[in-house]
């Protein structure tokens, strides 16, 4: 009989692996993201303040973003094996050329009579970036963790390769065996998560900067 697309006999049967999956995937482009952000941001400051830094900095994560994942995973797993902190190694390092461009445009992105009113304001350096550069630079920035949170979303699906992949184990097992239905339900499921994710982000950019809604 010909294999269908979906077998729904199975995926009951494996509902609580595929739930044990999903979070395993959330987890993983969670810590990605954070981690990414909390590097990238003072790397966006300093090649704000000096700008002669803007052009290693960005070239260097260029670089990185450029090195294709399954090499990546080829040369962390005689470092650091078949772990985790490979797959989040190579997830961080993807996430970090995005972040960084997008702070630096947000806070390029402050028109300099609104910096020049803060000074004469008697705003100091931090509190005027605190107070009146990164909530103006909110939008920019929130863009920034969109598209890094769906892309990692995507990529989280590679690291199955080395058995921490979340919901690509799923769509390993499912090429593997020319199985139709845990690559379809992986699949599925990776781009469900993209989806939410989007909107989510996209919702929280509202909240976070109300003077951009039409």
């Amino acid at each position: 009989m010909p294999d269908p697309w979906v077998r729904w006999d199975w995926v009951r049967d494996h509902g609580d692996d595929i739930l044990a999956a999903t979070r395993q995937h959330v987890e993983l482009t969670l810590i990605a993201v954070v981690l990414g952000l909390l590097i990238s941001f003072p790397l966006g400051l300093a090649a704000r303040k000096w700008r002669w830094s803007a052009g290693p900095i960005l070239g260097l994560t260029g670089v990185l973003f450029t090195i294709p994942s399954l090499a990546l995973f080829a040369l962390l797993v005689p470092v650091t094996g078949l772990s985790r902190t490979t797959a989040e190694i190579g997830l961080v390092g993807y996430t970090l050329l995005i972040l960084l461009r997008n702070i630096v445009a947000g806070l390029d992105g402050v028109p300099a009579d609104v910096r020049e009113a803060a000074q004469g304001m008697g705003f100091r350096p931090l509190a005027q970036l605190v107070r009146v550069e990164l909530p103006l630079a909110v939008p920019a920035i929130v863009a920034g963790i969109r598209i890094a949170t769906v892309t990692t979303i995507g990529l989280v699906t590679v690291t199955g390769l080395i058995g921490q992949g979340g919901l690509g184990a799923f769509i390993i097992e499912g090429i593997n065996r020319d199985f139709r239905t845990p690559l379809v339900v992986g699949s599925v499921c990776s781009i469900a998560l993209a989806v939410v994710a989007d909107v989510t982000l996209s919702g929280a950019a509202r909240l976070l900067a109300p003077w951009t809604r039409r």
